[in-house]
């Protein structure tokens, strides 16, 4: 019994751990960020975004610090009424994850 308490204690700081990696940035911190250059600009990001599914429209975005990275989440509905989640650097565009959304 101790042994399947100890595993369960270890499985639950494993799982939270990861979720403490990740820190949602607000508006104010995210501006910051853009004027002092750190990351690109948000016209930038979502042209980069829409770039990857032409003729989409942007639902929603969403800044995240991950491991000290910072991360653009888009949230993309293209022409034929496909939702996408894409997952950009900030700092340099480039598309980390492109996926269908269920």
């Amino acid at each position: 019994m101790k042994k399947l308490a100890a595993l369960f204690a270890i499985a639950t700081l494993a799982a939270t751990a990861g979720i403490a990696q990740a820190r949602d940035l607000g508006p104010d911190e995210a501006l910051k960020l853009r004027d002092a250059g750190t990351i690109q600009s948000f016209e930038k990001l979502n042209a980069a975004a829409i770039a990857k599914h032409p003729g989409s429209t942007i639902n929603e975005t969403e800044l995240e610090e991950e491991y000290g990275r910072y991360i653009y989440q888009v949230e993309l509905r293209d022409a034929q009424g496909v939702q996408w989640d894409l997952e950009l650097d900030a700092t340099n565009g480039q598309i980390l994850k492109d996926h269908q959304d269920d």
